[in-house]
């Protein structure tokens, strides 16, 4: 005799004791030994859906075939897999949910380790090939329907949950060949109109971007991506926004995070600096910077770094002000209590009652870069660090971008981060001046090459942030633009890697050529030379420059000497050793000229040694009889391009917040009074 429908039974555990097994994993055992149930039971799959699903339950018995016993029961899988997409244009909501749970169950039972690395396996085990191309379209046509229609938020966000367990199958997303079939049945209007939406893109904003990220760099390098096509073209100022709005607050959270972990309540007092003294002697600054860390978010920074490079029109979204859009009346789309399918969005929600105004994207990334800058210990914060430098080269030569970095009238308080030191603390500029948002770009590379002179010196970074000062001055020199910058910290920071590296030789150049990193710092003071009465806000401000380069002659004299031996023993960094000794004709040049009429007019001062009056006296006094040689390119740098050169860094990239989903992901048994529950909330 059949049992009614919410009937259990007990089964047997080890311990003798007895618990309750639900009636869905009887149909589950049956289902998994090949049979079906559905015959001859025309309402069978419409009580099914009705049953909570047990994902665990499925995940764990398939888990437990081989490979070819999980091929034996393809035809059973391929019954499941199309009743559930079947059931998600159910109008009840209770059976679109449980269908999405089990379609999450089998995708991951199904590519669990074996056949992961298998995509036309997976295909056909789950769909198979004969209906696939029609089963899949039709599901990708509900999810869509669900991701924009009137539904709850835990629909929702389940819905971009199971998108994400789809395009995650695999470590490497171009070898997933399900992402062909989101190709080709788009469902990047959909995620356009949740970030349009203001209340879209506060429950489900950070889940949208993570897969729109995932769907632009599939196959990025192969064949024509759609995505890519349709992020580039772009132009719904409100869509723009809204996605500016989502990384804006994702990013704003980070750092409000670190903030409060700095935050030091007994500021000020004797026991707290006897107590940090103590602290930094025991304490490696490695350490001590990630005990406060921000976790470094590659998915996040991915999504801005295809907007800047594919968008020129997001260029225009970097100078807004985003601010928090006012909560609605609870509609369809929300819900009064948390909802029973929580979304990774409702923790980056931004604190509106915190000490940090949520401000210019451009603002609160520069605050971002200073913090995950300080710490390059690991690989994750090495990638974070570099994708970050990426960005910024990119709108450092993007014109218009370069118009409001510049833009006096534009000008913004940026609290960037310095990295703790043994000779100083922590520190937040706070107390900043608004200044143009150029001024905030050479300050943080100016404190990154200040923090990170190493002996794992990270030279591909160094090479990066100096290609953005380049690009900066570049733009200054073309438009003729006198940024009121201190110089002077720039050119102490750049002769300060000069030093660094000269004392470090034997330790570097065994393993780097440090040749071509002191050719970028010294063509950059050949740039100030050349053209800095261009760009430089003063006069006086050049007739510094001269004193900084003669003030510090030994340094240049010693990395000449360096080039010199280094350019006629026919080592392995002949060539740029050479190249180095021609960058430095000019600077040697200004040395030679003047440093003989300042000793000679030292040696007549009844002064034990010159004033820095008096040597820019003399710099003046002596332009007129100055020769120096006209250098080709200086203006000139090579425009970031992602192919060939960091493809192979993007697509480690991409697999990183692959792996790192799907080590975070959750697919839950839900507890069908907690969703009965919201779904009664909707009107």
């Amino acid at each position: 005799m059949p049992r009614a429908k919410n009937q259990a039974v007990l089964r047997q555990k080890s311990n003798s004791k007895m618990e309750l097994k639900e009636k869905i994993i009887d149909i589950y055992d049956v289902f998994l030994q090949g049979k079906d149930p559905s015959r001859d039971n025309p309402n069978f799959w419409d009580e099914f859906f009705l049953l909570k699903a047990n994902v665990k339950y499925i995940e764990s018995e398939i888990n437990k075939f081989s490979v070819e016993n999980l091929f034996r029961l393809k035809d059973t899988i391929n019954n499941l897999f199309y009743h559930a997409v079947a059931g998600l244009k159910d109008e009840y909501p209770i059976r679109i949910i449980n269908s999405l749970q089990t379609l999450c169950a089998l995708v991951r039972g199904v590519c669990k380790d074996r056949l992961a690395d298998n995509s036309f396996d997976v295909i056909d085990t789950l769909v198979g090939f004969d209906h696939a191309e029609e089963v899949l379209q039709d599901m990708i046509q509900s999810l869509n329907t669900v991701l924009v229609g009137d539904f709850s938020v835990s629909l929702k966000n389940l819905t971009l949950r199971f998108l994400l367990v789809l395009a995650t199958i695999t470590d490497n997303v171009s070898q997933n060949t399900l992402m062909e079939y989101m190709m080709i049945n788009s469902v990047f209007e959909s995620l356009i109109t949740i970030l349009s939406n203001p209340v879209g893109r506060q429950d489900h904003g950070y889940e949208a971007l993570l897969l729109l990220a995932i769907l632009v760099n599939y196959r990025k390098y192969e064949s024509a991506n759609p995505y890519i096509v349709k992020l580039s073209i772009l132009d719904d100022e409100v869509a723009l926004t809204g996605l500016g709005w989502v990384i804006s607050s994702v990013l704003t959270n980070h750092n409000q995070k670190y903030q409060q972990t700095t935050e030091d309540p007994a500021k000020g007092s004797w026991f707290n600096t006897i107590s940090s003294m103590v602290g930094h002697m025991f304490v490696p600054e490695s350490v001590e910077v990630r005990s406060r860390g921000v976790e470094p978010d590659n998915a996040i920074l991915l999504v801005l770094y295809e907007s800047v490079h594919l968008n020129r029109n997001f260029i225009s979204i970097l100078a807004h002000n985003h601010t928090e859009p006012v909560s609605p009346q609870p509609t369809a789309s929300t819900s009064p209590k948390s909802p029973a399918v929580p979304g990774a969005a409702q923790k980056f929600h931004y604190d509106p009652n915190s000490m940090e105004p949520l401000m210019n994207i451009q603002v609160t990334f520069l605050c971002y870069c200073s913090i995950i800058m300080q710490d390059l210990k690991d690989t994750q914060r090495y990638s974070n660090t570099k994708l970050c430098l990426i960005i910024i080269s990119c709108i450092a030569e993007d014109q218009y971008a370069n118009y409001f970095l510049h833009d006096a009238n534009l000008a913004f308080r940026v609290p960037l981060h310095r990295a703790p030191m043994r000779h100083r603390k922590p520190v937040t500029e706070r107390d900043v001046s608004p200044r143009p948002l150029a001024c905030a770009v050479l300050d943080l590379m100016v404190e990154f090459i200040m923090s990170h002179m190493m002996k794992a010196l990270p030279q591909e970074l160094l090479m990066m942030s100096l290609g953005i000062i380049h690009r900066l001055m570049c733009y200054q020199k073309k438009c003729r633009v006198r940024l009121q910058y201190p110089w002077k910290d720039l050119w102490t920071a750049l002769i300060s890697l000069l030093k660094y590296l000269l004392s470090n030789e034997s330790v570097l150049l065994p393993t780097q050529n440090i040749f071509e990193l002191a050719c970028k710092v010294v063509n950059l003071f050949n740039l100030f030379i050349t053209y800095g009465d261009t760009f430089l806000p003063t006069a006086g401000s050049y007739d510094a420059l001269y004193y900084e380069i003669i003030r510090m002659h030994q340094v240049f004299d010693n990395l000449y000497s360096l080039a010199l031996r280094y350019s006629t023993n026919g080592g392995e960094y002949r060539n740029t050793a050479t190249k180095l000794t021609n960058c430095l004709v000019n600077v040697r040049a200004i040395v030679n000229h003047f440093t003989p009429k300042v000793d000679s007019c030292s040696a007549v001062s009844p002064q034990p040694s010159l004033s820095e009056e008096q040597v820019l006296e003399v710099v003046r006094s002596n332009y007129d009889t100055l020769t120096l040689k006209l250098q080709d390119s200086l203006d000139q740098y090579e425009r970031y391009a992602e192919k060939p050169k960091q493809s192979a860094f993007f697509t480690e990239l991409v697999r990183s917040i692959v792996l790192k989903f799907r080590h975070t992901i959750t697919v839950t048994n839900l507890e069908q009074q907690s969703v009965l529950e919201e779904f009664s909330t909707i009107q």
